[in-house]
């Protein structure tokens, strides 16, 4: 699996759910939620803006695509919602691997460039450094429709598990 197939796999509606253990804190915390994956296109504005904020040639780029949320925590009343753009830039010698741009990043939100590789079962992995902390994320497909994603936070030496998580997502509808 290539990271365009990774992608095309995960476009959909999903619904999430997601237990955290959050280290710093003692705390445990339930998540439900629902995650929109929809493409975009190479010249999308938000695209081409992300491209030039990490110094990106757009012609390098593959399978850009928008991430959006709403959920809710069993941890506090709030709504959990958001939305990122995630635009993959593929190694131009191996194409398991290459960095992942955000325009907004997992463990901060600011614009982040992480590195993914996808291993020979499919697993797509994504290591992301952060100014005050690390995130590692691995997302695999049980079968096209049921995908599992484990995430943790380290400190930003990376010898300190801050929090982790598993997420199961089942895929309720398939955009076009």
């Amino acid at each position: 699996m290539d990271i365009r197939e990774f992608v095309a796999n995960s476009i959909g509606r999903w619904r999430s759910q997601r237990s955290a253990h959050h280290l710093a804190f003692s705390h445990f915390e339930a998540v439900q939620s629902e995650i929109d994956i929809i493409s975009l296109s190479d010249d999308d504005p938000a695209v081409i803006d992300l491209c030039k904020t990490h110094n990106i040639d757009p012609q390098t780029i593959v399978s850009p695509f928008r991430m959006t949320w709403e959920g809710q925590s069993d941890w506090d009343d709030s709504e959990i919602k958001g939305s990122c753009v995630l635009v993959p830039v593929p190694d131009p010698i191996d194409s398991h691997r290459g960095k992942l741009l955000r325009d907004q990043g997992y463990a901060e939100t600011i614009a982040a460039a992480g590195d993914y590789y996808l291993t020979e079962d499919g697993t797509f992995v994504l290591i992301t450094a952060y100014d005050r902390a690390a995130a590692e994320e691995k997302i695999w497909f049980v079968n096209p429709n049921v995908r599992c994603r484990v995430s943790l936070i380290k400190t930003s030496a990376g010898s300190g598990v801050v929090t982790a998580s598993f997420s199961s997502e089942i895929r309720q509808d398939i955009h076009n």
